[in-house]
């Protein structure tokens, strides 16, 4: 990907949610909502302080985060979807666990 964000800004890409329930039941395209987890495709060097110094963001490439519902903006650059988002609109990272690690 050849894009690079500013400021504070973090390019995520969705990552799906299961399309079967605990119980076995199939939810259709139709019904699913969109998933609000996703991976950090690219980050921007941070946001500027009252002094112009930069902040530097918290995130790093390759971390999984949850975000709001509503959160970033949708683009798609050389055919693939991503959003573009204020690292303050990240509410978390999701830490993977050295067991879960080594199981997959």
């Amino acid at each position: 990907m050849k894009f690079r964000p500013l400021h504070d800004r973090v390019v995520v890409t969705r990552i799906d949610a299961d399309s079967k329930t605990a119980g076995g039941i199939i939810i259709p395209d139709t019904a699913k909502e969109k998933p609000s987890e996703g991976e950090v495709i690219s980050v921007g060097p941070g946001g500027r302080d009252e002094a112009g110094k930069i902040i530097p963001i918290d995130l790093k490439v390759g971390d999984r985060v949850l975000f709001g519902k509503w959160s970033g903006t949708e683009v798609k650059i050389e055919g693939v979807e991503y959003l573009i988002m204020k690292e303050s609109d990240i509410m978390g990272v999701i830490e993977q666990t050295v067991a879960r690690k080594k199981a997959a």
